[in-house]
């Protein structure tokens, strides 16, 4: 997981991953995410505090486990990856006690161009 330097809630996230699929997270600090970004095509627009690969594919900000497992079973043609853009609260990794959560969008992107893959 790549993410921007002493970013707390991407370690949270990191945390839920590891929880829920029994998978180590390697932690890097990377001052030029930026031009990750823009190597996996990832628009301003989409653009969160962490980039984290599994199997193969990206993940971008704070996609909830069940859209990563949903992905990761389908594996779907001209899908590279899911994206959550920006840090919405309630979010894996945004939550606050007694805060109520905000709505958002899981993005998929890749060849197949960029497209809705849940409502939360």
């Amino acid at each position: 997981m790549h993410r921007d330097p002493g970013c707390g809630c991407c370690m949270k996230w990191a945390a839920q991953v590891k929880a829920a699929l029994g998978r180590s997270v390697k932690v890097v600090d990377n001052v030029n995410r930026a031009a990750l970004q823009k190597r996996l095509g990832i628009t301003s627009s989409l653009q969160s505090c962490h980039t984290a690969f599994i199997d193969g594919i990206a993940f971008e900000g704070h996609v909830p486990i069940a859209d990563i497992k949903r992905v990761l079973a389908a594996k779907p043609k001209g899908v590279s990856g899911l994206a959550v853009g920006g840090m919405p609260l309630g979010s894996p990794g945004m939550e606050v006690p007694g805060q109520k959560p905000q709505s958002y969008i899981v993005y998929s992107f890749g060849s197949a161009g960029q497209k809705i893959y849940a409502r939360h």
